[in-house]
């Protein structure tokens, strides 16, 4: 039997106006459960924290709102701080704006080390969030996450980075589908329609990284996660390349640990059982 042809239809094709006040509502019903004053963003410039940004201020207002812009003037291109800026600006919120690096150069002296790209990256990432909690703490305020479905199934973001969050606003929400809900909460189409880049070191983007569209990476995603189909299946109702496919399925399996708490040992097996025996 012949498998149906998946579309960007059956993944973009929303009721975005729904889907804001459904997210605007969970976001609501977190932050009271917390007891929590608003929440804080980290702004970049890219579509995801832009669109996040948006939302939190339709939930809570823009007074519940806290900005934080955080470029390293080593890497980060300055179109981005201009474009976080312009976000900012447009929903009204208040901010700040941190050049990390003399935070990473700080760490850099103190170890005496000279990383790969890839680790000093992830510190950078690190240290974003640390900035987000010193903030959130100091004014009673959750952080925000800005992560998307797409990049939580693949993996693209850092353990304790920008994975370390307080709640994930639109986590559910697939990249492809985020741009369209950016367009109708009215972030600029540049923003929206930017290349999605984390901006960890010079030039990188992550559709380069990945090896794949996020259009193509959703498309699997969707049928792997949302219609349960075999990756076979998958290859036929994408009319995608097999190894995509694989691609895709490895990203998942090799970042599975960075969407589970830390394993701790069971005290019925490792504890409970060598009680010692009294005299």
């Amino acid at each position: 039997m012949a498998v149906k042809r998946i579309t960007m239809e059956d993944i973009t094709g929303l009721d975005y106006e729904g889907v804001a006040e459904a997210l605007s509502e969970f976001t609501r019903e977190v932050v009271a459960s917390a007891g929590a004053k608003g929440v804080v963003v980290g702004v970049s410039g890219g579509v995801d924290s832009a669109t996040t940004l948006a939302l939190m201020v339709r939930a809570l207002g823009a007074d519940k709102v806290f900005a934080l812009v955080m470029p390293d003037s080593a890497v980060t291109p300055p179109e981005d701080v201009k474009d976080a800026l312009s976000v900012i600006d447009k929903f009204g919120v208040e901010y700040k704006s941190i050049d990390i690096k003399p935070i990473v150069d700080a760490y850099l002296a103190a170890t005496g080390e000279n990383p790969d790209k890839r680790s000093l990256g992830n510190l950078r990432a690190r240290i974003r969030m640390s900035l987000l909690y010193l903030y959130a703490n100091m004014e009673g305020r959750l952080v925000a996450g800005t992560g998307d479905r797409s990049e939580i199934l693949i993996g693209y973001f850092t353990k304790y980075g920008d994975g370390g969050v307080d709640f994930l606003p639109i986590g559910c929400l697939y990249k492809t589908q985020v741009r369209m809900l950016a367009k109708h909460l009215g972030v600029p189409p540049r923003i929206a329609e930017k290349p999605s880049s984390p901006r960890l070191w010079p030039g990188q983007l992550a559709e380069t990284e990945l090896g794949i569209p996020y259009e193509e990476i959703d498309l699997i995603l969707y049928g792997l996660f949302d219609l349960g189909l075999s990756p076979d299946e998958v290859v036929e109702a994408t009319g995608l390349e097999p190894w995509k496919v694989q691609r895709v399925l490895e990203l998942h399996r090799s970042s599975e640990h960075k969407r589970h708490p830390p394993p701790s040992p069971d005290p019925k097996q490792y504890v409970w059982r060598y009680r010692a025996t009294r005299a």
